[in-house]
């Protein structure tokens, strides 16, 4: 290793304190070493999620670590080093892969070291942010589709947050399954939906449950739900029709109506679950639990995600590309709400990054 390299440094963002987005601060320290087993990643794209938002803002969650600690799950970048009995990558690789620690990962930085398995080679030419998306979103909105929602062709889909990051990657994957999809959405980003191929619901002003009664008749055959709570979840089930299934991926509400929105989720499902009425309330495991049990399942998925956005049948939306040394302002504009698509932080390392 070269003099310059060794001078370099490393540039990671950290939750000095939980609070509001003024905690996030920027170190500086000495390049990371990866283990056996690891690798060390110079990070040109992390992504920004709303468990980012909720590791921050909350003391007392399971799996937090202690303060200082570093957030994001989902990252993109080159292979830098080579841990010991690492023979799957070479230095030089453009590699992505997700932490599965629930936003507390380490992608806000300019080096990581993360475990080889974990790390999936990328097609050449790919804007980095675009293949952040991917590895969270796009891997979320298939498995709950695919794995858990068990949709086919044909079949009808009420999506939540339908303009979020998961939202727009449940509507282009929903679209090339042949789905018939809906999805609930501020207006002003009800052409975004409509591109993406779903009848858009103003949220605000128009309620769901009539709305899909009177555009389907007799409801929708899954719903997706990544809001939470106990009155949106019974709504979201009052649309299904006979055999639907009500797939529930998240407490996007925790962000606004605090912590208890989790609990009081998990007794509506089990309340739900124990209704004779013929439709199903599968259980939802979080896509990290589902990757590190399924590790085969997330390398073949997402290396086939990848090959669909290299050759242009998916199209993530990238809500806007921050300066990691801005991840105060990708907080507070997940904190605003209202957004099309995902928040994603770039580094100096990334071809594509710009203010």
């Amino acid at each position: 290793m070269n003099s310059e390299k060794n001078e370099e440094k490393n540039h990671r963002v950290v939750v000095s304190r939980h609070g509001g987005p003024e905690v996030l601060q920027e170190v500086q320290e000495d390049l990371p070493e990866p283990g056996a087993g690891e690798v060390r990643v110079k990070v040109q794209a992390a992504g920004v999620s709303a468990f980012d938002l909720i590791y921050r803002r909350w003391r007392r969650l399971p799996g937090s670590p202690r303060v200082p600690f570093t957030l994001g799950e989902d990252v993109v970048g080159t292979v830098d080093k080579l841990g010991s009995a690492v023979t799957s990558l070479e230095p030089g690789q453009t590699v992505a892969g997700g932490t599965w620690a629930l936003g507390v990962g380490g992608g806000y930085a300019d080096f990581v070291c993360l475990p080889a398995g974990e790390l999936v080679p990328v097609p050449p030419g790919l804007d980095p942010a675009e293949v952040v998306c991917v590895v969270v979103n796009y891997l979320t909105a298939h498995l709950h589709l695919h794995r858990i929602g068990g949709v086919r062709s044909g079949e009808r889909v009420l999506v939540h947050g339908a303009a979020g990051g998961v939202g727009t990657a449940l509507l282009q994957l929903g679209k090339l399954a042949g789905l018939e999809m809906y999805g609930t959405a501020s207006r002003h980003n009800h052409e975004l939906v409509s591109a993406l191929g779903a009848t858009p619901i103003d949220y605000r002003t128009e309620d769901f449950v009539e709305r899909i009664r009177s555009l389907t008749g007799d409801g929708v055959d899954v719903v997706i739900d990544p809001v939470g709570g106990a009155r949106h979840l019974w709504r979201s089930y009052r649309v299904l029709g006979k055999g639907g299934r009500l797939v529930w991926l998240g407490s996007a509400a925790t962000n606004k109506k605090g912590l208890l929105i989790g609990p009081f989720s998990m007794l509506i499902m089990v309340f739900l679950k124990l209704i004779p009425d013929g439709k199903q309330v599968p259980t939802c495991p979080t896509l990290g639990t589902f990757a590190k049990a399924h590790n085969e399942w997330y390398r073949e998925t997402l290396t086939e995600l990848l090959d669909s956005l290299a050759a242009g049948r998916i199209k993530p939306v990238v809500a806007e590309r921050m300066p990691l040394a801005e991840a105060a302002r990708a907080h507070e504009m997940l904190e605003r709400s209202g957004h099309a698509g995902k928040v994603v932080l770039v580094t100096g390392a990334s071809p594509l990054s710009r203010p």
